[in-house]
């Protein structure tokens, strides 16, 4: 996986943590570390290319998940075929700048 796409998917990781803490305290629970997942995203999104940030904040606000596994030839966000120009193999896809899907647009990674 890319190095650009790594730093995407573990931004979402993050992300739906920071999502699943708030609403735990809106139910009730207290449990803390909040401010620790939000220095964590703060300390991550300094390090992702702008164009490819901007891409994955307007993709997370449609989707749950924005940043995707391809498996089979198929996007696991919307189950599409992924098209053959977009299947390179090996150390090509790796190297390549982010890859989204044609049909909804989620950012791939590769599998």
């Amino acid at each position: 996986m890319a190095d650009g796409v790594q730093r995407l998917a573990a931004l979402q990781d993050i992300d739906v943590m920071i999502r699943e803490r708030r609403k735990e305290e809106e139910l009730g629970f207290q449990l803390g570390g909040l401010e620790d997942l939000e220095k964590a995203r703060a300390k991550l999104t300094s390090e992702i290319d702008g164009r490819a940030l901007r891409l994955y904040e307007r993709l997370s606000k449609r989707y749950d998940r924005a940043v995707v596994p391809v498996i089979d030839h198929r996007c696991l966000g919307c189950s599409m075929a992924v098209p053959t120009s977009q299947r390179k193999s090996g150390d090509d896809r790796r190297t390549r700048d982010v890859v989204t899907c044609e049909s909804c647009g989620r950012i791939l990674f590769f599998i």
